[in-house]
């Protein structure tokens, strides 16, 4: 508790299902030491790349039976008139290349890779410019990109200059905005990629806003130590006027073998960083860093949140009809490490099931699975079950 407190005392209506037949493939390595390489978030992080082999594929992502109303805000965007879509309709024809420039260019995009689900691998990390249109990449409920074990696989930055500065504030601007949906990502890798504190394996975003709906993340990963840095699957900063990151029927992990792994945050991470998480399904994320933050000395740092690591001063975070079991952290929060530095933090459990995730180092009595430091009379918990 000696060194959760220093930390804390520290300044600083429903989603559409839909049949999603997607091969997902399980590293049998993963390079989880610092691997050289620098900012930007951009290309591969050096180091072994995972062997890799067929699993059995997630049919429907999310939560199951569970339809909690969702706003219309965080609802799928129309993707009926996309400004680009990738492939003519053969699986060769949906290149890692053809993304990246999709990308950059901005707008609503869709694939035409034939009937058959497919993967694509990008050798280099898919960035959007701030100067373009909102980017929305829809998978069709068939697609998945990979990072092969090596590279990040989306990357968003307001503060970026190389992805063109477009206000004087560039920490506090509505956009651009990152959708994704009905697409998975899966062997993202961001070890090494240091900019702006690195994390975030498959997606990166600092500035603007991001919406997650039906999709699946599994085995993506960031460093493996150190304190603060995190989002095996997703990191989150910056985020506009404090909205949230909605995150609605997706999956990170989900089995024995397909989780999410960081130093902290094992599936999301977070500093000063909203989300409302609806209808989704964590299980099976791992926060590996071993020290806490700050670091106790002797250690490198991390290890907390194994599916959700939010830290900073005022935010919040809302889980409505989700289940998060089966996660661990080698020090805080085996499901949800929660810090509000300020203590003005609000934490919303409702209609939410968590169990079997634990913690070795340091909890929430009464919560298991959870640290806690939050606003007077949190968290609020509504219909939901904690067990350990």
């Amino acid at each position: 508790m000696k060194v959760c407190t220093a930390r804390a005392a520290r300044a600083l209506a429903g989603p559409r299902p839909f049949a999603l037949t997607l091969t997902l493939t399980l590293a049998l390595t993963l390079a989880l030491g610092a691997c050289g390489g620098g900012g930007g978030g951009g290309g591969a992080a050096s180091g072994p790349v995972p062997t890799v082999v067929t699993t059995p594929a997630i049919t429907v992502p999310g939560n199951p039976g569970s339809s909690y109303p969702v706003p219309g805000a965080a609802l799928a965007v129309n993707t009926s008139v996309p400004a680009h879509v990738i492939g003519t309709g053969t699986p060769a024809s949906c290149t890692g290349a053809a993304v990246v420039a999709a990308v950059a260019q901005g707008g609503i995009i869709t694939f035409n890779c034939g009937p058959d689900p497919v993967t694509i691998t990008l050798s280099s990390t898919a960035k959007v410019f701030n100067n373009k249109p909102d980017v929305t990449l829809d998978g069709g409920g068939k697609v998945t990109l990979s990072g092969g074990g090596s590279t990040r696989i989306l990357y968003q930055n307001t503060c970026d200059a190389a992805q063109v500065w477009t206000t004087a504030q560039c920490q506090h601007q509505p956009s651009p905005t990152l959708t994704v949906q009905n697409i998975a990502f899966s062997h993202g890798n961001s070890t090494g990629q240091t900019t702006d504190g690195g994390g975030g394996g498959a997606i990166f975003v600092r500035g603007g806003h991001l919406k997650i709906v039906n999709s699946v993340f599994t085995n993506n990963q960031c460093e493996g130590t150190g304190p603060d840095i995190g989002g095996g699957a997703v990191r989150a900063l910056s985020i506009y006027n404090n909205d949230p990151v909605y995150v609605v029927g997706s999956t990170f992990g989900g089995a024995s073998g397909l989780g999410n792994v960081c130093s902290n945050g094992g599936a999301l991470s977070s500093i000063g960083v909203s989300y409302s998480i609806y209808n989704s399904l964590f299980s099976h994320n791992q926060a590996i860093g071993r020290g806490a933050n700050p670091a106790r000395a002797g250690t490198p740092g991390g290890g907390s949140g194994g599916a959700i690591y939010n830290d900073g001063n005022s935010f919040a975070l809302q889980i409505f009809g989700s289940t998060v079991q089966d996660n661990s952290a080698v020090e805080g929060g085996g499901a949800v490490f929660f810090v509000s530095n300020n203590l003005t933090g609000t934490l919303g459990l409702t209609n939410s099931v968590f169990a079997r995730n634990p913690n070795p180092g340091f909890s929430t009595a009464g919560y298991p699975g959870f640290f806690i430091l939050a606003a007077p009379g949190q968290p609020v918990v509504s219909n939901s079950t904690l067990s350990p």
